[in-house]
């Protein structure tokens, strides 16, 4: 078989319970995933390495959990320095050397470095949390952006820096915006659906139209790769739909409210992507793949939602930033007509960081010690191939405040009181009371609410020791020691001594 085409769609703070197919009370038809859910594979047990964004996509692109890196805790910003080390193994790198085409079309949201007008680098902003006051340097738009989405692994890049929600709110291709912010916007009143920070704007950018003007390009992209003998790796980060909450044409077609119209302008767009490759022939032997980097944010607005009938977070607890399963628990679609038979459904736990490795097994090899050291291959599972025991044998996921938790099988500990994120109990508002640690047994608790850490001492300790273990050893994959950066101190990791 020819090598496949690869495109990986990722839609930014969209919930589990947001998609139809995944979720029987959902009020928001998601006709065109339903449809690719129907053609392929759904994961009911996916998860992202983090509950948050940055870290997420880092996990997606290195095979790596981004705590391993230099970023211990919360989210870059859109004028932050580069965060994927230099050299590293990235995805598009590994695709690229087996004679792919590689792309990324979308919100970048991994740093880059910018130049101040006295030459000198853009250091990074303050206020790096994700809520936080609208803050942006003085840069030279017109210099080059260096490690940028082109330095690595991707022969052409077409996007946004960070969120829609962060300046500068310019479009960037390779390395250089394609026009110089030339005006200040205020920020949006905070609280509203529509909030984005202050900051500069280039002229003729409008936040309401990037994920179609997006789409559009990533159909352009495809149509171009059709015509080459060269196979092709699209990368896709959708804005959306992250705030700001702009569903355009969409609005009111959901029968919920903005954010839920925003999950259509999301359908729509993967519609457009599947359309474009039957059109051009080329769809049996293209990997489609479709997930979200975190759970649903609260910018949606849970309790109006409600009101419809419609929750994003479907079964689970929590929500974008927490270590609660609605947190991580994220959806996943693959469909590859040459491979994934249609109507598929797996309940094999799996992480968004599995796709280097996945690439490396299509490609008939095994990964070097010092890449993909949290990537493990999902292609089994594709297959539906029967299993004799699970393809990870753990999964470590990680909050907003640098909290960490560990599932092996139906067990899951959280190395936290509470939430680690932004739901109750906040960190430091938890019940005096609170043992340190939590421990649920998903397959009987999937709302993680009797905390059985006092009832099952062994249980806590194996995953205890293990979780450990996976940050000493730099990896949680078999193979040599890695080294990590800097781990100590930072708040979140006072188990490590133990």
């Amino acid at each position: 078989m020819d090598k496949p085409n690869i495109i990986y769609i990722l839609a930014d703070d969209m919930g589990y319970g947001d998609l139809s197919c995944l979720n029987e009370n959902s009020k928001v038809n998601t006709q065109n995933l339903d449809r690719m859910a129907y053609d392929g594979m759904i994961f009911r047990d996916a998860h992202s390495s983090s509950a948050v964004c940055t870290p997420s996509r880092y996990g997606i692109l290195t095979g790596r959990y981004n705590w391993r890196s230099r970023l211990k805790q919360s989210v870059l910003r859109g004028y932050s320095p580069h965060l994927i080390e230099p050299g590293r193994m990235t995805v598009a790198s590994y695709l690229k050397k087996h004679g792919y085409n590689t792309a990324c079309i979308g919100k970048w949201h991994l740093g880059m470095d910018w130049t101040a007008p006295d030459g000198s680098p853009v250091a990074e902003p303050p206020d790096n949390e994700c809520i936080g006051k609208s803050s942006f340097p003085e840069v030279d738009y017109s210099k080059k952006i260096k490690n940028s989405p082109v330095c690595n692994g991707f022969d052409y890049y077409f996007g946004i820096s960070a969120s829609l929600d962060m300046p500068p709110y310019t479009y960037i291709e390779n390395d250089h915006v394609t026009a110089i912010p030339d005006r200040i916007i205020p920020e949006a009143p905070r609280g509203i659906k529509g909030f984005y920070r202050g900051g500069p704007i280039a002229p003729g950018f409008e936040h309401e139209k990037v994920t179609p003007e997006l789409t559009e390009k990533a159909c352009g992209y495809i149509r171009e790769q059709a015509e080459s003998s060269k196979p092709f790796f699209l990368y896709f980060p959708l804005p959306s739909p992250h705030l700001p909450i702009l569903p355009g044409e969409f609005k009111g077609k959901s029968g919920t409210n903005d954010y839920g119209d925003f999950c259509l302008m999301v359908d729509w767009s993967v519609g457009e992507i599947i359309n474009t490759l039957d059109e051009q022939g080329i769809s049996d032997n293209t990997i489609v793949i479709f997930t979200s980097d975190n759970g649903c944010a609260p910018s949606a607005d849970f309790k109006e939602l409600s009101e419809f009938g419609h929750n994003p977070s479907y079964v689970f607890r929590g929500h974008k930033a927490d270590i609660y399963e609605g947190g991580h628990r994220i959806p996943l679609l693959i469909k590859w007509p040459a491979t994934i038979k249609s109507e598929s459904i797996t309940d094999e736990t799996v992480c968004l960081n599995d796709l280097l490795a996945t690439c490396a097994e299509i490609m008939g090899e095994k990964l070097p010690d010092d890449a993909g050291e949290d990537s493990v291959s999902n292609l089994s599972v594709w297959q539906g191939k029967e299993l004799d025991r699970s393809v990870r044998e753990a999964t470590v996921h990680h909050s907003i405040y640098g909290n960490f938790s560990i599932r092996k099988g139906n067990w899951k500990l959280e190395m936290c009181p509470g939430s680690g994120g932004w739901s109750a109990p906040l960190p430091g508002d938890e019940p005096e009371d609170s043992p340190d640690i939590q421990l649920y047994d998903l397959s009987q608790d999937i709302g993680e609410r009797r905390n059985l850490c006092n009832e099952f001492p062994g249980i806590v300790d194996e995953l205890k020791a293990l979780l450990i273990k996976y940050v000493k050893d730099g990896r949680s994959t078999p193979g040599q020691t890695q080294p990590n950066a800097e781990m100590n101190p930072w708040p979140g990791l006072e188990w490590l001594q133990c």
